[in-house]
């Protein structure tokens, strides 16, 4: 009986706490929505750039290849471009994960036996949906019939995708080190922001602060300055570490890594920001570790960072694409392995800083000088 009476109080307790129970059975349905749908198996609708300088039979039948790949098994998206170099740039600045160029007199290289190159240039960064491209375009190529070829020798009669690669070699463990750096960030927001001050809140510590003349301003500008610090500190603390384990380097050099850290301050500021305005007012640290889970999976794996974006459902690629964890891990990629200039992450940095923005003002708003 007294084994059974601790065990009444225990659930009685729990039941008062609806939002506990309710978060072990929406978590794991969570987990299995956004986790199932950012890691597909075979990619899909990765955007493709065709620019066809010649117009034959062969020339066509790789184009006819190509909508295949299309309207099949959806593997591509394809778009088509009458100038190589506005196709290469948009693989460059992030538009195209491929481009596929058909140089001219190919038929005609075909017709006559010799070897046909059809030239492929890729974003060779993100690995996965390098190695994807390379692969099925390849096989489309040499799948091409050829009907008949000249007597004269030498009757070489094939057809081969030719890969290049716009940028520096990125092994899939180096490709990561964006994404774990954003983890870093989302992680030290938790633990040197919001968790410290709801865990003083609820040992009492915060208690203090009603005694001095701080507005409620300055302890939200102090409590986030701290953690933004240590959060940015440790950030960059992992991007070295990152760069030493998979011995890679800043494409860039030192301009480049004061972009970066200027990237990750800034989705530290509001990163911290975001979860002091959606957990700054919990009650217990408790609360903090159940959402804590939560939110890593729903902005982590639809950001980017392993899987590509183009390949997530429609539903998916709109969350994404509000997400501030996407656009970080893009403009760090863009930094860290391309050595782009500001221009071309212009786009992520004005989606970061508006973010920051808002959530500061929020965060903000959630302090109060009351018990």
């Amino acid at each position: 009986m007294k084994t059974l009476a601790i065990m009444r109080r225990d659930l009685l307790k729990l039941m008062r706490n609806p939002l506990t129970l309710l978060s072990t059975v929406l978590m794991p349905i969570i987990y299995l929505v956004v986790i199932g749908n950012s890691f597909q198996g075979q990619l899909r609708h990765l955007p493709v750039a065709v620019v066809a300088q010649d117009h034959g039979i062969y020339a066509r039948r790789v184009v006819e290849q190509l909508l295949a790949l299309q309207a099949g098994p959806k593997t591509v998206t394809l778009s088509f471009v009458s100038d190589p170099g506005t196709a290469i740039a948009g693989v460059r600045n992030g538009e195209y994960k491929g481009a596929v160029i058909i140089p001219p007199n190919f038929s005609h290289s075909v017709a006559e036996g010799r070897i046909a190159e059809i030239g492929l240039f890729t974003d060779n960064v993100d690995t996965v949906s390098s190695s994807t491209l390379e692969s099925v375009l390849s096989d489309a190529a040499a799948s091409i019939k050829v009907d008949f070829v000249t007597a004269r020798e030498p009757k070489l009669n094939e057809i081969v995708m030719r890969p290049s690669w716009l940028f520096t070699y990125v092994d899939y463990d180096r490709s990561l080190i964006p994404g774990v750096i954003v983890m870093a960030i989302f992680m030290g927001s938790l633990m040197a922001g919001v968790f410290n001050w709801v865990m003083d809140k609820f040992m009492g510590v915060t208690e203090c602060y009603l005694v001095t003349p701080l507005s409620r301003w300055n302890i939200a500008a102090g409590i986030l300055g701290s953690g933004v610090t240590i959060t940015s500190a440790v950030a960059v603390f992992v991007l070295f570490l990152g760069l030493l384990i998979t011995r890679g380097t800043i494409e860039g050099g030192f301009p480049a890594l004061m972009t970066l850290i200027g990237i990750i301050v800034i989705t530290s500021t509001g990163l911290l920001a975001m979860t002091f305005a959606i957990l700054g007012r919990a009650g217990h640290p408790r609360l903090v570790g159940t959402f804590a889970g939560f939110l890593n999976v729903i902005l982590f794996f639809p950001s980017g960072a392993i899987y590509p974006v183009e390949s997530f459902p429609p539903w998916l690629r709109s969350f994404a694409a509000y997400n501030p964890e996407t656009h970080a891990v893009n403009a760090i990629k863009q930094i860290l392995f391309k050595g782009a200039d500001f221009a071309a992450v212009m786009h992520d940095l004005a989606f970061l800083l508006v973010f920051m923005g808002i959530t500061l003002t929020l965060a903000s708003m959630s302090f109060k000088r009351t018990l």
